[in-house]
């Protein structure tokens, strides 16, 4: 009984623990938003959803990128769209293009090309672009954008049932660092926190080696995608293989080889062309005297047409564009032929292939090595693309077999499972690329042979084209001790056309001035430097951060002698008492993990230019493994070296002048003086430290200006205060609705027959003329009013009516509650009776409880006989005494008395039996086996057993990344967590017929 009491509080103790401990499935849902220049896909992951694309209000699996900002009225989507062609000045959308430039951009002069209803502005201190209409309504495109993706996380929750905050974004390969950077600022504006931006060929690339993780194996794969969407064009090269590694073995990796883009070839600019088209063919109808083309509302209706067109030419040879009242309430009306669109789209068309030959030439392959290519985007659907893309690449045929619209967000929504706590994924290795090289830029002074000093303006490649990120570099500059600067710039961008380099924006990242290099080599006069090492960082984002500079030195400490047993315990007992320390000296710094040492430039250039890619990239891996981390990087001094290296070795090269050289070691040793050899004793008993000063470095950013943290902040306000104007629309809107609701529903109850029963004239004619006042207040004042006023006129209404509700309520759970009721005290009255038949030898409930269950009965018979006649001598029109919730109370008492009693009865033991005193016979009893058992009669509640199911201990993680077809995308995800058991049938279940 002790140990039986002890067990119970170990377990109470143990369910309080979990009770209190937080609840960490409540927001474990992850999301990602496939970022595209006109559209965007969401996708969300959370416990007992696989990956699953988020659907929109209207239901539908995209949504526009686009954003309706009136005077009080903010939409999004297909509302934004729709308000487009009535005030297109008020919508915005291809925000991408804006992203990370200047107000001098000639990407901005062709947004303001095809909107002309916009007005840009400069805003001075970054010299970007803002949105004005009004003096109030001012909007950069990075605060337009976080107030789109605010949206997506909104119908992620909405979808999703619950609070979801991080996020993987895609964005375009081609965006550069200041591309990046903006988006990163857009949804910190939003409150999201992004766990990654991935590059949009990546992501498909990702999805497709999801569902075909079987068929990846050593031998490598290549696949081309090519990727046509609203606003751009990418080709991509991805090589799919088999990779061992240390912490998962063998798993699958996808490696981005080689990347080609075109800017903006892609669906929106055949829309336009088409658009243009359509008013041609208007105005030459010379239905009206004006130029629809000036009208910008008639253009809108037109894009919006030309849309339709272009997909609808997709499928046909030929359709009747129309639209109603196009402009001075004239109809338009033409018929618009597939050739014609083609013809109007020649040279778009003939820049497919160019995207195809700088994938191959960036990735230095050719078309016999790429085994398929397979279309995704939208504008990959138009016949003509497809005709000239297999033309291009002299395939038999074009891979169609991924989803073009949703490929990238199933994809991006896998690495968000990968990178949150909250999933277990199957692990999928991701190389991904720099498209455009970084290099560093310094300048140093050099001494010329007739000893006079020159300025030498130096480059170190930091990242080369399509290197692979996420990637740590160290660049050394050896040949600094005082304050410097250096620049990180890109590198040579010559693959870019001329039209490309016009809309990169500048080439100069960043300027680092470093302060401190001076004091550290004076601090550490006696120590030998080792340069000072940039740590710098591209991240799974595609960012460059720099991480740190530092100034490393290194000095010889003397080692101490070996200690003895006892004095390592003592020493070790002291420190765990507090009498030592193991905390590392202040100036030592462990070295990063994961980092590459940038190699120095060869002596000369003429070397270096001789040399194919592929040489030069083996060349600089082997002398980047035998590179020492202390090695000087901005000067190369090869005879040096080997003089170094021959000195550290000790041997020439020559087997047998070194053999020669070993035997004369040999015979000096044996003469070796004892002098010698205390000193060759110091020698050994010296240990080299290594000590790193932090440099304190100012960063000068020179492509665009990063926002303030006061610019950061305005823009969440801003943003955080339309968010709220929204909600608290949304709340008006939702109590406008309640009110007239109540005013209409009740007004028609008062003339229904369980109403009119249980309501007196008087009262009545009071609500209804309520209700008759409430309802000519919201003709002429109720739409205007605030919210406040309305849900104080809707609980003026529902306390007028409360009384009579709650009379037909409890009218209505009468029968039902009075049957259970009488049913539960039959049930315990022959409970009882049964219950006093038990011999008094085998009886097994005492005499009290069985007279607390016949008092219980007793008075629970005479409260119903005696409510339920008082009630019926009442009004209908009066409170009722006879009330559910007694009635229940009444029930609820009954039942716990029974089952007490039941409980007892089923875990009582039989007493034991006398022994007989004659031995034969209890022996002959024992052989007959008919011993007499007592049965106590079960109440048809007692019969009845509750299955439990089993509790197990549940976990937030999920196992995502089953092997599955591609079709089936909900086996994806193996729920290891969340879910809960199912309840364990019993065994006697019938199976429901199917």
């Amino acid at each position: 009984m002790v140990k039986m009491e002890k067990m119970m509080t170990v377990c109470a103790l143990m369910c309080l623990v979990l009770a209190l401990l937080p609840c960490h499935t409540a927001s474990v849902a992850v999301m990602s938003v496939d970022l595209g220049s006109e559209w965007m896909k969401i996708a969300i992951v959370k416990p007992g959803v696989p990956m699953e694309i988020a659907l929109n209000k209207e239901s539908r699996r995209k949504t526009p990128v686009a954003v309706c900002l009136k005077e009080n009225e903010r939409l999004f989507g297909d509302g934004a769209l729709g308000v487009s062609v009535k005030n297109p000045k008020f919508v915005y959308r291809h925000l991408q293009s804006l992203l990370g430039k200047k107000h001098d951009n000639l990407q901005v002069a062709l947004y303001q090309k095809r909107f002309p209803e916009h007005q840009l502005l400069k805003e001075e201190n970054r010299g970007t672009v803002y949105f004005k209409n009004l003096e109030e309504m001012q909007y950069t495109p990075e605060e337009l954008l976080g107030m789109v993706l605010n949206y997506s996380c909104s119908l992620a929750q909405d979808f999703a049932e619950q609070p979801i905050k991080d996020a993987v974004v895609t964005v375009p390969a081609f965006f550069n660092q200041a591309e990046r950077r903006a988006v990163l600022q857009a949804a910190q504006m939003a409150g999201l926190k992004v766990l990654q931006l991935i590059n949009d060929n990546t992501a498909v690339a990702l999805n497709y080696g999801v569902f075909r993780r079987k068929d990846i194996n050593s031998t490598a794969q290549n696949v081309m995608f090519f990727d046509m969407g609203s606003g751009s064009t990418v080709a991509t090269i991805v090589t799919y293989q088999t990779v061992k590694t240390k912490e998962a073995g063998v798993q699958p990796q996808l490696q981005i080889r080689g990347v080609g883009f075109d800017r903006s070839l892609g669906g929106f600019e055949m829309e336009l062309r088409l658009r243009d088209h359509l008013a041609k063919l208007f105005n030459e109808q010379k239905k009206s005297k004006k130029d629809v083309r000036e009208n910008h509302r008639a253009m809108a209706k037109l894009l919006k047409e030309a849309q339709r067109l272009k997909t609808v030419l997709s499928a046909n040879a030929e359709f009747m564009a129309q639209v109603e009242g196009l402009m001075d309430d004239i109809d338009f009306k033409s018929k618009v032929t597939r050739v014609e669109f083609e013809a109007l789209c020649t040279d778009l068309f003939e820049r497919v292939p160019h995207t195809v030959q700088e994938a191959l030439s960036s990735a230095e392959m050719s078309l016999d090595e790429i085994e398929q290519v397979i279309l995704v985007g939208g504008a990959t659907r138009v016949p003509k693309v497809q005709e000239v893309l297999l033309k291009a690449v002299g395939k038999e045929e074009l891979g169609k077999n991924i989803n073009a619209d949703e490929a990238a967000a199933m994809g991006a929504v896998y690495q968000a499972a990968a990178l949150s706590k909250a999933f277990k994924v199957k692990p999928f290795l991701v190389r991904d690329a720099a498209v455009f090289p970084i290099q560093v830029e310094f300048t140093r002074e050099s001494k010329e042979e007739d000893g006079s000093k020159s300025l030498k303006h130096n480059k170190r490649i930091l990242f080369q084209r399509m290197a692979p990120y996420p990637q740590r570099k160290v660049i050394t500059f050896n040949r600094y001790t005082d304050d410097f600067a250096f620049y990180i710039n890109y590198g040579d961008l010559s693959f870019l056309g001329q039209e490309d380099l016009s809309v990169f924006g500048a080439l100069n990242l960043t300027t680092v001035k470093l302060s401190g290099v001076g004091s550290s080599f004076h601090k550490h006069v006696d120590a030998e430097s080792k340069g000072i090492k940039a740590h710098f960082n591209m991240d799974e984002s595609g960012v460059l951060l720099l991480d740190r500079v530092e100034s490393v030195f290194e000095t010889i400490m003397e080692e101490k002698e070996e200690e003895s047993t006892l004095t390592k315990l003592g020493n070790t007992i002291s420190s765990l008492f507090g009498g030592g320390t193991s905390e590392p000296n202040a100036n030592m710094t462990e070295p990063v993990q994961d980092e590459e040492e940038v190699p120095p430039e060869p002596g000369k250039e003429q070397e270096e230019q001789g040399k194919t890619k592929e040489e030069a990239g083996q060349e600089e891996n082997q002398e980047v493994k035998r590179e020492a981390e202390d090695q000087p990087s901005d000067a190369l001094d090869t005879d040096k070296e080997k003089a170094e290296e021959h000195g550290a070795n000790g041997k020439s090269g020559d087997p047998q002048q070194d053999e020669k050289e070993g035997d004369k070691t040999e015979t000096k040793e044996e003469e070796k003086t004892a002098e010698e050899e205390a000193a060759e004793k110091k020698v050994k008993s010296q240990k080299k430290a290594k000590i790193s000063e932090e440099i304190t470095v100012e960063l000068l950013v020179n492509d665009i200006v990063n926002p303030t943290l006061d610019q950061i902040d305005t823009s969440k306000k801003k943003l955080q205060d339309l968010t709220d104007r929204d909600l608290e629309k949304h709340e008006r809107e939702k109590m406008l609705n309640s009110l007239q609701a109540f005013i209409f529903e009740t007004q028609d109850k008062l003339y229904q027959d369980e109403f009119q029963a249980v309501v007196s004239e008087e009262e009545k004619e009071e609500i209804s003329a309520k209700l008759s006042q409430a309802s000519e207040w919201m003709d002429e004042d109720g739409y205007s009013a605030a919210t406040k006023e309305l849900r104080e006129k809707l609980s003026e209404l529902k306390k007028l009516c409360k009384a009579m509700f709650f009379r037909v309520e409890e009218r209505r759970k009468w029968p039902d509650r009075l049957a259970a009721l009488e049913s539960m005290l039959n049930t315990s009255s022959y409970f009882l009776r049964s219950a006093k038949l038990i011999p008094e030898d085998d009886q097994i409930f005492s005499e009290v409880e069985l007279k607390t269950l016949e008092k219980v009965i007793n008075e629970t018979t005479t409260w119903k006989n005696d409510t339920v006649a008082e009630q019926d001598k009442r009004s209908p029109t009066e409170r009722p005494v006879l009330l559910s919730k007694d009635i229940e109370s009444k029930l609820a008492l009954l039942d716990r008395e029974v089952n007490y009693l039941l409980n007892k009865a089923k875990f009582a033991k039989p007493k034991a039996k006398p022994k007989p005193k004659n031995s034969t016979n209890s022996e002959g009893s024992k052989a007959n086996g008919t011993a007499e058992e007592k049965v106590i009669p079960q109440t048809e509640e007692s019969t009845k057993e509750s299955v439990v199911p089993p509790v197990e201990e549940t976990s937030t993680e999920e196992t995502i990344g089953q092997d599955a077809e591609p079709t089936i995308q909900s086996q994806i995800l193996d729920e290891t967590s969340t879910e809960t058991p199912e309840k364990k049938r019993p065994e006697n279940h019938i199976e429901d017929e199917l």
